[in-house]
């Protein structure tokens, strides 16, 4: 029965992406009449049907959705243990996918990936740059195996352990009037205009959190993806920052924060599915390097 239940759930799961029976027949490596026969014995051990015809396409029912988000779960499980089963026999041809914020691609991902790779030369590494919460959401939905974000989530869906912590500054423009300080209060910066991340991104909660402590909705001036394009926009005189110290010099004043700021990163995993051997093997060099 499962051989019958696990190629039907998979077409059920492609068809969810754009309606298209074709298009799931194609992933699912059937002819089109098998596949609208797998919907339709689907609808019947259910009671009620799983798609309706909308135009020249088809839309899940509220059934279909519950379905397939259910086999979803189940097929992303059940992919993770093939791969599993696979890697137990050779681990040293597995692959590790690695989602990570963009800021992390310079230094932290490179010196990770380097150093295991000098142990482990035959994994091969998938790394996929992105917002904090698209990172997340491609680790609950086993699109990348392992993150590494800031700061770490609460969600219990989750395991973490902390990598590594940054203190956080104040960015300023030259000649701006808190660029003599030697450190600053963040509610002293609730009449300035802020440039930052967008929402998604871990510094921008990160800078949310902060001034919400502190009394505070900062005025958000520009966003941005990148730390150095806020950067930029900083040095042309647009606002100010809270960022990660930098690591070589950007001409640019950086200013302590009172009391002492700084974001955690953290190395995430789903809880409750089993690593692959060679993501299991990255994760553990990952917390003691």
């Amino acid at each position: 029965m499962l051989d019958d239940l696990v190629p039907r759930l998979a077409a059920l799961r492609a068809l969810a992406e754009d309606e298209h029976v074709t298009h799931a027949a194609e992933a699912a490596g059937v002819p089109q009449p098998t596949v609208s026969r797998w919907l339709a014995a689907l609808g019947t051990s259910l009671g009620a049907p799983v798609v309706v015809r909308s135009g020249r396409r088809v839309r899940l029912t509220r059934a279909g959705r519950i379905l397939c988000e259910a086999a979803d779960r189940a097929l992303t499980a059940l992919e993770a243990g093939q791969r599993a089963a696979a890697e137990e026999v050779s681990p040293e041809r597995g692959q590790v996918a690695l989602g990570f914020l963009h800021l992390l691609g310079r230094s932290v991902v490179p010196a990770l990936v380097s150093g295991f790779r000098e142990a482990h030369p035959s994994v091969r590494f998938r790394l996929v740059q992105n917002s904090r919460q698209d990172i997340l959401e491609a680790l609950s939905t086993g699109v990348v195996d392992l993150a590494l974000v800031a700061p770490p989530p609460a969600d219990p869906a989750f395991a973490h352990a902390v990598v590594r912590e940054e203190e956080l500054v104040l960015i300023v423009p030259p000649g701006h009037r808190l660029a003599g300080r030697t450190s600053v209060g963040v509610a002293e910066l609730a009449g300035e205009e802020f440039v930052g991340l967008e929402r998604g991104y871990g510094l921008r909660q990160i800078t949310d959190d902060l001034c919400a402590a502190a009394g505070f909705v900062p005025a958000l001036a520009f966003e941005g993806q990148e730390t150095e394009t806020v950067r930029g926009l900083v040095a042309a005189g647009l606002g100010v920052a809270l960022l990660p110290h930098a690591e070589s010099p950007s001409g640019l004043p950086e200013i302590p924060l009172t009391p002492r700021a700084a974001r955690q990163i953290a190395l995430v995993w789903t809880a409750d599915i089993p690593l692959p051997p060679a993501v299991r093997a990255f994760r553990d060099h990952a917390l003691t390097h």
